[in-house]
């Protein structure tokens, strides 16, 4: 029932979020504003029964009872993708930890909003990243068995348990560290380069996040974050490699392999960081018994 019940939770909740990845990129609209939810397209107030997570996406048929503009298949993904993180934060936290559980809770649930954000929208909601870092310091000192498994909290606490004082510098520490690194990487981008080569939302993220796992968790998370990345972004450039050669094909043309290489390579560049960065901060949070980096460095 502990578990069934944080899953159901997470289902409404991750309705909810879907409304905070809607509106907090928009000018003159938040959580609370309007009041109700609608319909992005045609504005429409939305039913209660049409409201339902998962279900009624099901039922409508995936498009909006009044417009019949389609609604996204994002909406339940991400209620469903959040109802699987809250139901992995009570697996691993047990009701003998509630308030633990709750910590976790909430900050999935904020890096499922800024993941989504910075896919659309290529920024990272201050509402996530500055209240991370507020909401960072505040949980280390009410709940510092959030650092149970860090070696330097243990260290700093004088070899017993987690102290409330060693849970509050190692948070710190993580902070500084996590903010700093991904600082350090866009000033020296920006000299090399001319361009910035990171995005401040990130070390703002990263700021908050390093807060929540340590150092060594920061350490852990931005390389979960860059292979990741690397990932991602070569996947993208054989995406578009494949569509540019497609559509020179498609049209009859002739054109070089080198053409193509450089739109793909063009194209690919621009990928947004802070989902996996997100990545690597929910991994260090849920799974940092077992070291820095998935158990492969013991600190």
């Amino acid at each position: 029932m502990f578990l069934f019940w944080w899953t159901v939770m997470g289902l409404f909740v991750g309705s909810f979020l879907n409304v905070a990845i809607h509106r907090l990129p928009l000018e003159g609209e938040s959580v609370a504003k309007p009041v109700f939810s609608r319909c992005p397209k045609c504005l429409h107030r939305l039913r209660w029964y049409d409201n339902i997570p998962v279900v009624s996406w099901l039922w409508l048929g995936a498009k909006c009872r009044d417009c019949k503009s389609p609604i996204a298949i994002r909406y339940p993904l991400v209620e469903l993708l959040t109802a699987g993180l809250w139901f992995l934060a009570a697996w691993k936290g047990g009701s003998e930890r509630p308030w633990l559980v709750l910590v976790w809770v909430i900050v999935l649930s904020g890096l499922v909003v800024a993941t989504f954000v910075d896919f659309d929208h290529f920024e990272i909601p201050d509402e996530v990243s500055i209240g991370g870092m507020v909401l960072a310091p505040l949980v280390s000192l009410l709940v510092p068995s959030l650092h149970e498994h860090s070696h330097l909290a243990q260290a700093l606490a004088g070899g017993g348990g987690v102290t409330r004082i060693a849970a509050l510098e190692t948070c710190l520490l993580g902070m500084a560290l996590g903010g700093g690194i991904l600082w350090g990487i866009g000033w020296l981008g920006s000299k090399l380069y001319g361009v910035d080569a990171m995005g401040f939302g990130d070390v703002k993220l990263m700021a908050a996040g390093g807060g929540l796992i340590g150092p060594w968790g920061v350490v852990a998370a931005l390389m979960i974050a860059a292979v990741a990345g690397s990932v991602a972004g070569l996947a993208g450039m054989l995406r578009f490699l494949c569509e540019s050669r497609r559509r020179a094909h498609a049209r009859g043309r002739r054109d070089r392999w080198g053409r193509s290489i450089r739109i793909a390579r063009l194209a690919g560049r621009y990928i947004p960081f802070g989902p996996y960065l997100a990545l690597g901060i929910a991994i260090q949070l849920l799974y940092r018994e077992h070291g820095a980096f998935l158990g492969f460095f013991p600190w």
